[in-house]
């Protein structure tokens, strides 16, 4: 008997050639082959007589093949399959290109439909690789709404269409995990309807209420999720941090630049919060340079003038290393130890009078200035001396990679935690930090950190529900008064010289660059380091031969990361060639000017985080758009970011132009293609809420919705929400 966890091996249609590439796709059961849905649908539906169809059209046409041959055209060394096809109205030509096989089908005689756009050469009206079957057959592959599915080498949506159109003939009995009376009110279909209507829809209409249907469960069960984690969060305790006004007053009084009134009101926010014996369940969500360290700075001070500890965990650890260097520098004049614990760094920096036993063993490559201007050491340690400084509460604040709340470290007393995403922040990630935030090993008995969550990359506010349901958030959306307007500008290939030479004049002045290279695939990364060593010798050999060039991309290791980025900070590197996988977010106020090449392959937000690591000292910096594209569609794009400095426009432009699934990144968000799709519909995300929360006070354990309880456990293990 067939069911829907039918492993396909053990489908006598499906061999085992299938059974691996259809892997790839993550299809593996029955119940995965009918939930790959559709991307989109070819209409085929229109069918019309030969004599009606014009050039142009997208239609379908039925009829008696009478004429049939395959040639091969030497010129262009490919083979040509023709036919002629015949109705009771007249006859018209269909071509197919390179598909020899097709002759032993195409046969004359057989009556067969096609379906396809009609255009015209010398010879009269002809269809171009044209979609057909037996006419005895049931519309599948013509005549019809045709699905179009995600694909992948050996599996073609036509093969997914055969296969699923058998399938759905077993009319199984699938449990709706969204309760009855959500759909009635909703006017939504079932899932078994619903099933169908995606595949093989008989309108549009129905494709998009199957879409609507499906992609409101998937944000419905986000929905219920966020709310869960909210509710469990407020029904916990955290220690009280009361709000030093005269401390905070002071730290900020010595600022070398003033707080803009966006992060005067967010600090605010944050010192509130921790006032509170609930834990702060916040998100700083800030455009690039709009100052979220130094807002985390604040908050950081309060706990630990209190005698508390905080953690600050970024993605990577140069980033990790890159907050260490700013939090020495925020905190010079105060008695804080920092200490800095990765795989490759394990630091601390020692106040003589708090840290006994230091042998102040000045690290070789940090900046003697700074050294100097701390007054204080800074010296490696071992992770096991570290770990000991942690538990006894000697270091105050502690930085490092996701691993300080996996791994065997334990506090005395941490009651903050600090969680840079940079850009990173799926559903997936967020939620697992905040769950295994609550469980760690803080030393404060019965109570569980603040948290409060960053994001470097603006995040258009009607996507912050679907995202971050169950987070209080405050809002960066103002740049430092000093900060100078970045000069934006798209350069066409016969201009790249001519910007080589004012990079150049550049650099004469004791300025600096970058040069971002895109990812050539994103799954191979050893192309991308192949095609970037070759571009960074190219330029160094052809272009600034005589100025000195750095290279960093996704296979150096962390030492020799951090190498490259402390000869560049150090002035040793006049260019820094780079590749979008490295997190470039060094601050380098030197840094004047920035070549972003084929920037029509990023995204305006993307684009727009890489403009934001030029003009962050006093210099007027530059940054040039280089494409090779012609079309007015890439140059409008790129257009909005030459424009705008603005990135929550820039970010909402970008949605709007790209989609979620793009903006997000259908992986990081841990959400399937058909809730990320339907993202940019804030009513359908605020029903779904609506409904979730109106649920969830008649009934928080879900008791009487066992199908939706079992989709919900089974959605917190695709994404990870252990």
């Amino acid at each position: 008997m067939i069911t829907l966890e039918t492993p396909l091996k053990n489908l006598p249609r499906i061999g085992p050639k299938y059974v691996k590439n259809l892997k790839k796709l993550g299809i593996a059961t029955v119940g995965d082959l009918l939930f790959h849905f559709p991307f989109r649908y070819d209409d085929y539906s229109k069918i019309l007589p030969v004599s009606s169809s014009s050039r142009g059209d997208t239609v379908t046409v039925e009829g008696e093949i009478i004429e049939s041959r395959t040639t091969r055209t030497w010129k262009r060394k490919m083979f040509l399959t023709e036919i002629l096809l015949k109705d009771d109205s007249g006859t018209i030509r269909a071509l197919w290109f390179n598909q020899p096989y097709l002759a032993e089908n195409l046969t004359e005689g057989k009556k067969i439909r096609i379906s396809g756009k009609i255009t015209g050469d010398a010879s009269g009206l002809y269809f171009s690789n044209p979609a057909w079957e037996l006419a005895s057959r049931a519309p599948t592959n013509t005549g019809r709404l045709v699905p179009v599915y995600p694909e992948t080498e050996g599996v073609t949506s036509r093969w997914l269409r055969w296969q699923i159109q058998f399938l759905l003939k077993f009319n199984f009995r699938i449990s709706d995990p969204v309760p009855e009376k959500i759909l009635k009110k909703l006017n939504l279909p079932g899932t078994d309807k619903a099933i169908n209507y995606i595949h093989f829809p008989d309108t549009l209409d129905h494709a998009l209420v199957a879409q609507k249907r499906f992609a409101f469960e998937e944000m419905f069960l986000v929905q219920l999720k966020s709310l869960q984690i909210r509710s469990s969060w407020q029904k916990e305790q955290a220690v009280k941090i009361k709000f030093n006004e005269k401390l905070i007053k002071n730290f900020v009084k010595k600022l070398p630049f003033k707080l803009t009134d966006a992060q005067r009101k967010s600090a605010f926010e944050i010192l509130k919060d921790l006032e509170k014996s609930r834990p702060m369940n916040r998100l700083l969500n800030g455009d690039v340079g709009s100052g979220k360290t130094v807002v985390a700075a604040v908050a950081s001070l309060q706990a630990i003038n209190k005698g508390y500890q905080v953690a600050i965990m970024a993605p990577t650890e140069v980033l990790a290393r890159q907050h260490f260097d700013s939090f020495i520098k925020l905190f010079s004049s105060y008695k804080i130890n920092i200490g800095l614990l990765t795989n490759s760094y394990k630091m601390i920096t020692c106040h003589p009078e708090l840290v006994s036993g230091s042998n102040n063993k000045m690290l070789k490559h940090l900046p003697a200035s700074l050294c100097e201007a701390l007054q204080a050491g800074v010296q490696h340690d071992t992770r096991t001396n570290l770990l000991k400084k942690i538990q006894s509460s000697q270091i105050n604040l502690v930085i490092g990679t996701h691993a300080l709340i996996q791994e065997d470290i334990r506090f005395k007393n941490l009651a903050l935690i600090i969680v840079d995403e940079q850009h990173r922040f799926g559903v997936t990630q967020r939620a697992y930090l905040q769950q295994k935030s609550s469980e760690i090993n803080d030393g404060l008995p019965e109570k569980i950190p603040h948290f409060l969550t960053m994001t470097a990359t603006p995040i258009p506010r009607t996507l912050a529900l679907a995202f971050f349901g169950n987070l209080d958030i405050s809002i960066l959306d103002e740049m430092p008064a000093e900060r100078k307007k970045i000069i934006t500008g798209i350069v066409n290939p016969v201009e790249r010289n001519k910007t080589y030479e004012f990079i150049r004049a550049e650099i004469k002045k004791g300025r600096q660059c970058f040069i971002i290279l895109p990812l050539v695939e994103e799954s191979e990364i050893l192309t991308e380091v192949k095609a970037a060593v070759q571009e960074y010798e190219r330029l160094s050999r052809e272009i600034f031969s005589d100025l000195k060039l750095g290279l960093i991309h996704g296979r150096l290791k962390a030492d020799e990361k951090e190498k490259v980025m402390r000869e560049f900070a150090g002035k040793k590197i006049d260019i820094l060639v780079a590749t979008p996988v490295v997190e470039v977010g060094i601050d380098i106020p030197n840094a004047t000017a920035m070549i972003i090449e084929d920037a029509d392959r990023f995204g305006l937000s993307q684009l727009h985080q890489f403009r934001g690591r030029i003009g962050r000292g006093k210099y007027q910096s530059y940054c040039f758009l280089f494409t090779s594209s012609n079309s007015s569609n890439v140059r409008a794009r790129l257009k909005a970011l030459v424009e705008s400095e603005d990135g929550f426009k820039i970010a909402e432009k970008d949605l709007e132009l790209r989609g979620p699934g793009e903006f997000f990144g259908t992986r990081q968000s841990g959400l399937p293609d058909i809730a990320m799709e339907n993202l940019a519909n804030v009513r359908l995300i605020q029903i779904a809420r609506e409904e979730a929360q109106e649920l969830l006070k008649s009934d928080p354990p879900l008791k009487n919705y066992p199908y939706l309880k079992k989709a919900l456990q089974k959605f917190e293990q695709e994404i990870h929400l252990e």
